[in-house]
């Protein structure tokens, strides 16, 4: 096959759309490429355009058609694009491109630019016009705006849709019934966002999203575009900010997708040292050619603008950033400084962040880095990465590690619980309690902790109480807060019946008030990225299995936290204080309405004037076992003036510069 116009293509003026996308900065190139509504001569249908750079020819092909290889062929532009109008076509047509390659083939591929797509096994793309729906979210961006997360609670319900309720009969919810279950349950739970695993299309419902096929398709599993932009819309009319996980490490290598779009290495890079993850199965985008750059700045944009996305979780960033990520000696290829670093990828970073905040300072971009790559959530102009968070992953390496510990052997890894403090001020972070942790055969969180049943509860309190004080803002895997006792899997539906027990009822009931109570106080928010906010009592209490700090807000106002990891009862706990004063327990874990034994204190406690712990004032509190304890000071006392030794007689002040003699008087 050969394109319809045989003539050289005529070279591409500055400032048009295609020029933009030939020169890798045209961050909306899906309102150029893609298939849209169009009037010619004055019929009704569809342009199509399409980058193929090394096709002999293409052609559009559909139930239009009969699917014909050859009816429909495009005209080829500068750069590679091809282009056709057709008309008739309508919403909802399906089609894709016969893609004639150099050697012979043709390939049936969907549109990477497609907005909709057929639901799988089905993988062809469908005609949508995106525009249309009224946005009811005004308030919302509004707020966005006035409220940086820098100083902002942000406390964050990962959930996965497809899971994470179904029909009666184990079928996926729409994103309008979702919608209906979902926007009361977070406002009820207290989370300030969801964060949805992948929603980009995507044929495996195993990948969770993760290997994507359609970088501007919301999948549609669980319904049209529209339909998720009214559960957005509602998430955020409810005051819940919505996060999307994004995907542009890399793409699976499904026949119809980006994989060798052309024939050839196109999207991908063509050295499989480079190109190729071989643990996933999966190629690596060519950060260093100009059109892929220009789709996955598209990318990201279009779903921060087109659905009012506020913040995108950047997956697998640290595969980007190395040659030799999960690469044996000899299966990469060094940098032309001779080191691993990927040289485009960090660029792409960067310029990516650059042309996001710019326009919307306003949204999330959260990398989800796993090294300890400097300066990740650092502006690009000091030499950094340019999001604005990042993941914790050592935080939750180490947390989870503690929690499966005998309580017996945690006063051995102590520091599994203190060691984030000496990094917690390098970078913006986010704590995350994420997916990884509870699939895989790592089973849920609940499961981890040994002991009795009751101990377990008690020990999920105790570690979100500590969470919720820590430096960082705040990740919860879904399930986590109803006491999900399998771990997850994306095929069922999370264990909701369980909650006719009374005690996933009563652990239900802490993470609601816990949440309120998060929300409740800005020194568990305010500063969580500076040592000002942070001051440890004690951090080394490990024969107790115990840690107390100090968390405060930029006025000084503070609150003191207790964690108590072992399960012993510790009446008499004697602790420093900053000020003298009145100390009233304002959340204990262990509160009988949570299902604990209801110890811990009840009444307001006077400090004493007993050095501890470097603080001129001590209490002597009640920690219950496996619990988290907050106090706050509600009264403040004058501090106790110094005693100064009495002296008999006057003394004489010596003139400056004068020595006072030492000589006794005979």
């Amino acid at each position: 096959m050969t394109r319809t116009d045989q003539s050289t293509p005529a070279p591409q003026q500055p400032d048009t759309p295609l020029f933009h996308f030939l020169q890798g900065d045209n961050c909306h190139t899906q309102d150029y490429l893609g298939a849209h509504p169009a009037s010619v001569d004055g019929q009704d249908g569809y342009v199509f355009r399409v980058w193929a750079p090394h096709a002999r020819g293409v052609s559009v092909m559909g139930d239009f058609n009969g699917w014909s290889e050859e009816s429909h062929p495009m005209n080829r532009l500068d750069g590679g694009v091809w282009e056709l109008f057709i008309p008739g076509m309508k919403q909802y047509d399906t089609y894709k491109y016969a893609v004639h390659a150099r050697d012979g083939r043709v390939l049936a591929k969907s549109d990477p630019y497609a907005f909709h797509a057929e639901t799988r096994p089905g993988n062809a793309s469908k005609l949508y016009d995106l525009s249309g729906y009224q946005w009811g979210d005004q308030k919302w961006l509004e707020y966005r705006k006035s409220h940086p997360v820098y100083h902002s609670p942000l406390n964050i319900y990962e959930m996965h849709l497809g899971s994470w309720r179904r029909t009666g009969e184990g079928e996926f919810l729409s994103y309008r019934d979702i919608a209906c279950w979902l926007v009361p349950y977070v406002k009820e739970m207290g989370f300030t966002h969801v964060e949805m695993m992948p929603i980009t299309e995507h044929p495996l419902d195993a990948s969770w999203g993760y290997q994507c096929t359609g970088y501007f398709a919301a999948t549609s599993r669980f319904g049209i575009p529209h339909d998720l932009m009214y559960l957005i819309d509602q998430l955020h009319q409810a005051g819940i900010g919505v996060i999307l996980d994004w995907v542009p490490a890399h793409f699976p290598k499904d026949a119809f997708g980006l994989y060798e779009f052309d024939g050839e290495p196109c999207y991908e890079y063509a050295d499989p040292r480079k190109g190729e993850h071989a643990d996933w199965g999966t190629r690596v985008f060519d950060y260093d050619k100009k059109e892929v750059r220009s789709f996955l700045f598209s990318s990201a944009l279009f779903w921060l603008e087109q659905y009012h996305i506020d913040g995108l979780r950047v997956d697998a960033v640290a595969s980007m950033l190395y040659l030799d990520y999960s690469r044996q000696s000899g299966e990469w290829v060094p940098n032309k400084y001779g080191g691993h670093e990927n040289l485009e990828a960090i660029d792409f970073l960067r310029t990516l962040n650059t042309h996001i905040f710019v326009p919307h300072p306003d949204v999330l971009m959260i990398a989800e880095e796993s090294t300890a790559w400097p300066l990740v959530s650092h502006p690009v102009d000091e030499g950094g990465l340019g999001f604005n968070l990042k993941w914790n992953m050592g935080w939750m390496n180490d947390i989870t590690h503690y929690m499966k510990l005998d309580p017996y052997f945690r006063q051995f890894n102590h520091k599994d619980i203190t060691f984030s403090l000496m990094y917690a001020f390098s970078e913006n972070f986010i704590l995350p309690l994420s997916h990884d942790e509870v699939v895989h055969m790592k089973g849920s969180f609940l499961n981890k902790i040994p002991g009795p049943y009751e101990e377990k509860f008690a020990g999920v309190r105790a570690f979100y109480t500590y969470m919720l004080t820590h430096p960082g803002k705040k990740l919860l895997m879904m399930g986590s807060e109803f006491g999900q006792w399998n771990e997850w899997h994306y095929e069922y539906s999370l264990d909701w019946h369980l909650l006719e027990n009374k005690e996933n009822q009563d652990i239900k009931a802490f993470f609601q008030a816990a949440n309120a109570f998060y929300l409740e106080n800005k020194p568990m928010w305010d500063l969580d990225f500076s040592w000002e906010g942070f001051q440890w009592i004690c951090a080394d209490d490990n024969q107790n299995n115990c840690a107390s700090f100090l968390r405060k807000d930029s006025k000084g106002d503070f609150i003191l936290a207790v964690c108590n990891f072992s399960p012993v009862h510790r009446p008499g706990y004697r602790l420093g204080v900053p000020y003298r004063g009145t100390y009233q327990c304002v959340f204990n874990s262990d509160d009988e309405r949570f299902g604990g034994s209801g110890l811990g204190d009840k009444e307001p406690l006077s400090s004493e004037d007993i050095p501890m712990h470097g603080q001129d004032q001590s209490l002597v509190i009640d920690i219950p076992p496996m619990s988290g304890v907050i106090y706050r000071c509600t009264r403040k006392k004058p501090a106790l003036k110094k005693k100064t030794a009495k002296t008999a007689g006057t003394v004489k002040l010596t003139p400056v510069g004068k020595k006072r003699s030492t000589a006794k008087k005979s």
